[in-house]
């Protein structure tokens, strides 16, 4: 790649800049100190295939980034704008061959953004100082390669990144327990099940022996469960195997590298419509106000247009996000909400319903604040807005090949779009057993959430899973109406239905 020399900040863009930082704080907006930075395209691209970052650890995906967006750039089938990083102060890169007009839709973009990190409760337990930590994360991988050799750490970066989705971005804000129980959260001895009867007639309602023959399971099953790891399932394999695996120094601070980037970008995944609508939204009310000449809005237009395209049947983060903050501040200007408007079944009432409350503003402030893709979509995402915008379900017609229209439902829409933003649209993946039949094999889970699992990357994943754990492990998920436990030890993958003789795991998934 490039290395490369920031360029300095034109004067004009400059005076833009400060007029758009004021006004954006004067609509409400609060973010930390935003650093701009001017870059040529090949400096952009550099810095874009670094995921935003300066500095990366050496690894042969940045430089095949790299090459795609120079290539997307060269042939002209789209470039960066710009780039913005969650961090305090925010980095925000500006290419300088935009024109005037795009650069300033871009930094009312960026300002967009900075407040959505600064304020959304999904990135409130980010680490804020992300771009020294990248820094240290390059120095401690060069550290590793010198000693190791750079083909045998990057084989092993291989792997972890691979892995890099098996994490719980919930558990920021959530405390799942310690995977292992300590001695003290073991439970107490249990009294057997004894019924109440007179002296005489004790040893026939309650049999010794079978007094004893429960005794004696609860004992067993005490003494089992001492010894399950983990003590519950876990969707942070990351962090088993950091616990667990047998890994040299130098692996385990990879692997720990890769785990704590991959909880740096989880929030960025959750929020991809909420954050570019949120951007979106106060790029177009700042410019279209403010700070748009008659002789740009046409390319204003232009660009803004192309940002917010979406031909039917294609998901633009850009638009639904847009729309929707829209549609929910318009909804609560008018009292368009709350039970008296959701049980009046006049449509003529309904459709010029409007109490003046004014309370639009407030309210898109607060799902910028509460929200992730997950629930904003579900809650605000009405039938009314999927009929209005046209969000239907297509599809390819298998004679002609033409795009179709699937379903109206708005039920049905939403349900297909919320399976494919839960989780990013990977599959949920639990560690159940480390000691899988007390041989040290280690047992997945697949949660199935109404997706089904892509067998030949369960495959791979079982594969480089093994390169870390170095035993056997399997991995259990639903494939159509069967249970389906899928195995690897090195050798060649096995598959095999699930039955009743089958060991079971110290956990079971749903």
């Amino acid at each position: 790649m490039a290395s490369h020399t920031i360029g300095s900040f034109p004067a004009e863009l400059l005076a833009a800049k400060k007029q758009i930082r004021e006004r954006a704080r004067s609509y409400g907006l609060d973010f930390f100190p935003v650093v701009f930075e001017m870059c040529d395209y090949e400096q952009m691209n550099q810095i874009a295939a670094y995921g935003g970052f300066p500095q990366r650890y050496p690894h042969w995906r940045f430089g095949a980034e790299y090459e795609r967006l120079r290539k997307q750039h060269f042939y002209g089938l789209g470039r960066v704008y710009e780039m913005v990083i969650n961090n305090d102060p925010c980095y925000a890169y500006l290419q300088e061959s935009n024109p005037l007009v795009d650069q300033k839709l871009v930094i009312a973009h960026v300002y967009g953004h900075c407040d959505f990190f600064k304020n959304n409760l999904w990135f409130s337990q980010t680490n804020r100082k992300m771009m020294d930590e990248m820094a240290n994360h390059a120095t401690r991988i060069r550290r590793h390669i010198e000693k190791q050799g750079y083909d045998t750490v990057e084989r092993f970066l291989d792997v972890c990144l691979s892995l890099e989705d098996l994490i719980d971005p919930h558990s920021m804000f959530l405390n799942r327990g310690p995977l292992e129980q300590k001695p003290e959260d073991q439970p107490r001895e249990e009294l057997v099940s004894k019924f109440k009867a007179k002296d005489y007639l004790d040893r026939w309602i309650n049999p010794p022996a079978l007094l004893e023959a429960e005794a004696k399971k609860m004992r067993e099953d005490r003494a089992k469960s001492r010894h399950v790891s983990p003590a519950h399932p876990t969707r942070d394999v990351l962090l088993y195997l950091l616990q667990h695996a047998r890994l040299d120094d130098w692996q385990m601070d990879c692997l720990s590298i890769v785990r704590e980037e991959a909880y740096y970008y989880a929030p960025q995944g959750m929020t991809k419509v909420m954050n570019e609508g949120w951007a979106t939204y106060w790029h177009s009310t700042l410019m279209t106000k403010h700070f748009v000449d008659a002789a740009e809005i046409i390319d204003y237009a232009d660009h803004h247009s192309g940002t917010v395209h979406m031909p039917p049947g294609n998901f633009n983060p850009y638009k639904i996000g847009l729309e929707l903050f829209r549609d929910i501040e318009d909804r609560w200007n008018k009292g368009r909400f709350g039970k008296a408007y959701e049980e009046s079944e006049n449509l003529g009432e309904k459709k010029s319903w409007d109490k003046g409350l004014g309370l639009g503003r407030e309210k898109i402030f607060e799902v910028r604040r509460m929200y992730n893709d997950i629930n904003f979509i579900d809650e605000f995402m009405t039938g009314e807005f999927i009929e209005k915008h046209k969000f239907y379900q297509y599809g390819r017609d298998p004679h002609t090949g033409q795009l179709r229209i699937v379903t109206r439902d708005p039920q049905r829409i939403k349900k297909t779009m919320l399976y494919h933003l839960t989780n990013h649209g990977r599959p949920f993946i639990y560690v159940v057993d480390g000691d899988y039949c007390s041989r040290g094999e280690l047992y997945l889970a697949h949660q199935h959430n109404g997706l089904d699992l892509e067998i030949k990357f369960a495959v791979e994943t079982l594969k480089n899973l093994h390169q870390i754990w170095r035993r056997p492990v399997h991995l259990q998920a639903r494939i159509d109406d069967d249970m389906v436990l899928f195995s690897y030890a090195g050798d060649q993958p096995k598959q095999q239905t699930i039955h009743d003789e089958l060991p079971k795991p110290a956990h079971q998934i749903a």
